[in-house]
């Protein structure tokens, strides 16, 4: 698995944190220095929705006014703009070989991972 974070959020913190108490093991890979790649956008979004990408309450976010240039953003721009800037991005992002997570939630990580038995 692909863990993509940054280091200064605690809800990455926290995913990390339960990834390790479950026994997961994962490649991590800082979000601000490796920003997901327009290929990497473009596949997942095939699965889920652009708008769940946009780290909405970012400084970067708010400070670009993006929330009103997505009215009148096709998914292609927006995805173009989502990988200039790993900081404009949702964190976490866990990618495993069948699935995209987007944010930590524990009940929908339980859901969608498989655990190691113990």
């Amino acid at each position: 698995m692909l863990f993509i974070c940054y280091s200064k959020c605690s809800t990455c913190k926290k995913a990390q944190q339960w990834l390790d108490d479950n026994g997961l093991s994962y490649e991590v890979r800082d979000i601000k220095t490796q920003n997901p790649s327009y290929s990497e956008l473009k596949k997942w979004v095939s699965n889920i929705s652009v708008k769940r990408f946009w780290n909405t309450s970012g400084m970067l976010y708010r400070s670009l006014g993006i929330k009103d240039k997505l009215l009148t953003m096709s998914e292609e721009d927006q995805i173009k703009l989502l990988a200039t800037d790993g900081m404009l991005v949702k964190r976490p992002i866990l990618v495993t070989d069948k699935t995209v997570l987007v944010g930590f939630k524990q009940k929908e990580w339980e859901a969608a991972l498989t655990f190691p038995a113990k």
